[in-house]
């Protein structure tokens, strides 16, 4: 596995190593040893997986300590814009965002650590997003922001006009309107 850093500290871009042959294809979607070696010690307690047509936007969501959770995402059909947020109090990138399109032809993974804000809008009829998370789901440590927040500014990969919500996600605050509980 090759991690990647990005431009906010603790975000990894991770590229498995893929074998293909005319039988398809296999590689490893978590190694426990190579991600300690790359200095993420994470444990895992849960793995989530969603289904969603295009234009699906699933964020920006967090939840609170003590049920903070670190996320190990992925695509396994379709295409999505994936962003975390730093929502780190004190963090010198605090509100910085990156992102990165994950595929399922392109096997690349995303570490997202406790302390981020994190969505994903779906590119693509028929995506599979799969999850693995540090934590446990808690609704009352729920925090979240805006998907079209001015300040972030994100650049999704798809048009307003286009983007399907929740309602839970219709009526999060701005980020300047938050207090970071990390």
């Amino acid at each position: 596995m090759n991690f990647i850093e990005t431009p906010i500290k603790d975000l990894y871009i991770i590229e498995p190593k893929v074998w293909k042959d005319d039988r398809g294809y296999f590689y490893e979607s978590y190694n426990e040893k190579a991600f300690k070696d790359a200095g993420i010690h994470a444990s895992f307690v849960q793995d989530n997986q969603s289904f969603s047509q295009k234009g699906t936007l699933r964020g920006l969501h967090a939840q609170a300590h003590p049920y903070a959770q670190g996320k190990l995402v992925r695509v396994i059909q379709g295409s999505v814009t994936d962003v975390a947020v730093d929502f780190r109090k004190g963090s010198p990138t605090f509100g910085q965002h990156f992102s990165i399109e994950l595929t399922g032809g392109n096997f690349k993974m995303f570490w997202v650590p406790p302390g981020f804000l994190h969505g994903f809008v779906t590119l693509e009829d028929n995506t599979i997003f799969a999850y693995k998370v540090t934590n446990l789901y808690d609704k009352a440590s729920e925090v979240g922001a805006r998907w079209d927040d001015p300040d972030l500014n994100i650049d999704w990969g798809i048009g307003h006009d286009e983007v399907i919500l929740s309602e839970k996600d219709r009526v999060l605050p701005f980020l300047k309107d938050l207090t970071s509980p990390f």
